[in-house]
């Protein structure tokens, strides 16, 4: 065997998927969720001439980007660039004893192609899809400290991650996500552009997470309630995110009030929601 590896008894076989990531929304993310129950993920991450390829254009963000968001979510074992067109890997994945997920409206892209190449295909349902399920949160480590972010991630990009990503260094990490009529009021007429029980999905499907919730507060300190019950030892904001109330709530409290710049990752552009609300 090589590549995936497979199914040498104990060895659960390897769940294969194709996705570009490029623009990655929550429908996306909750493919990878479901197909993962099948066994250890395997995204497939088509090169930008790949893609270009396929669609005709060049994608809105580069490989190395999509890579980066792929293998910060919980769901994906690993991820791969990838300029080999799927139709002509299926018979190296089906040596390798990998299943192919596929979307149950996307089942009649390649059965002739799977079929004489003897690669298993595993249909993932529309309804199974449905909603927005997050594993049950549980306490972190004895003696780890807890560590506090809020935000709106209205629009989950490669910068968010990396700021959760730092964030996590300090501790297990608790993101609140702004309710729907917070945001509103903080931001204006038009956010957030996703629901909350949307963008909470998003940031709790990320590895680097250990729960996310949803504020039940008002104003800068929407978050107080959730804080208070979970006695953070740090709060951890970007510079965007650095406010007075902030401080002074952490001030009072004695909880580490950290303020992160904003670093995009290592060879990625520098992403703002602002700008994306552009595409």
């Amino acid at each position: 065997m090589n590549g995936l590896g497979g199914d040498d008894a104990g060895i659960e076989r390897p769940v294969v998927i194709e996705a570009s990531l490029d623009d990655v929304r929550s429908a996306h993310v909750r493919f990878l969720q479901e197909a993962a129950r099948l066994g250890p993920l395997h995204l497939r991450v088509p090169s930008d001439d790949a893609l270009a390829r396929t669609t005709g254009s060049p994608p809105h963000f580069p490989a190395a980007e999509r890579l980066f968001l792929a293998e910060s979510l919980r769901w994906v074992h690993s991820a791969a660039i990838t300029d080999e067109p799927l139709a002509e890997a299926v018979e190296r994945l089906a040596d390798d004893g990998a299943i192919l997920a596929v979307r149950e409206e996307d089942a009649d892209t390649m059965p002739d192609l799977t079929v004489r190449a003897g690669l298993t295909t595993r249909l993932v349902s529309l309804v199974s899809r449905a909603g927005f399920p997050l594993p049950a949160a549980t306490d972190p480590p004895p003696g780890m400290p807890r560590v506090v972010v809020t935000g709106c991630y209205d629009w989950l990009h490669s910068g968010h991650v990396r700021f959760l990503m730092d964030a996590a260094q300090f501790g297990a990490l608790y993101a609140v996500v702004g309710s729907d009529w917070n945001v509103e009021l903080l931001k204006g007429p038009g956010h957030p552009l996703q629901h909350a029980e949307e963008r909470r999905y998003m940031v709790g499907s990320l590895r680097s997470v250990h729960s996310c919730l949803i504020s039940s507060g008002s104003g800068w300190m929407d978050a107080e309630p959730e804080i208070e019950r979970i006695k953070p030892a740090y709060y951890v904001v970007n510079e965007d995110g650095d406010q007075p109330e902030k401080r002074e709530f952490c001030r009072a409290r004695r909880i580490e009030y950290v303020v992160l710049r904003r670093v995009p990752h290592d060879g990625l552009p520098a992403r703002t929601s602002t700008a994306l609300r552009g595409f």
